[in-house]
């Protein structure tokens, strides 16, 4: 078993010009003019993502398993958003992240990531078997 050994603490930071291209209208119509849910869960995830990646032996890589957000505050076009995670919690291979995202004005969003280091490869052919079943059913 490969030991991982990440500290508790680590944090990463992602940030995200809020354009047409990210905001709520892009995936329901009508929406506010504000950057949209999807894309505030997925920065956030991405902040855990950074806290850890140069971390890891090579090879792994940490997949998403468990995302609770809490989005506070609508953030306008031009605006940018930051989110920020830090690694709160290491059972095993499963990483527990606190992360927050802040606009220029407030903060807009909180929650809890949870992401499990796998090996890359292992993870890729059970992915690609998976595919092999779909196109040979039973």
């Amino acid at each position: 078993m490969v030991e991982f050994n990440l500290e508790i603490g680590l944090e990463g930071v992602a940030q995200m010009l809020v354009t047409p291209d990210n905001m709520a209208e892009r995936f329901y119509s009508p929406m506010p003019p504000s950057f949209a849910t999807p894309m505030l869960i997925s920065l956030m995830d991405n902040a855990a993502i950074e806290a850890v990646k140069k971390f890891l032996p090579p090879g792994y890589i940490t997949v998403a398993t468990s995302i609770i957000i809490k989005h506070l505050a609508p953030t306008p076009e031009g605006m940018t958003v930051t989110a920020q995670a830090e690694l709160t919690e290491v059972f095993k291979n499963r990483l527990t992240f606190f992360v927050s995202a802040y606009d220029e004005v407030e903060k807009v969003g909180e929650g809890q990531v949870q992401r499990y280091i796998v090996d890359l490869e292992n993870f890729s052919e059970k992915v690609l078997e998976k595919k092999k079943k779909e196109e040979n059913p039973l």
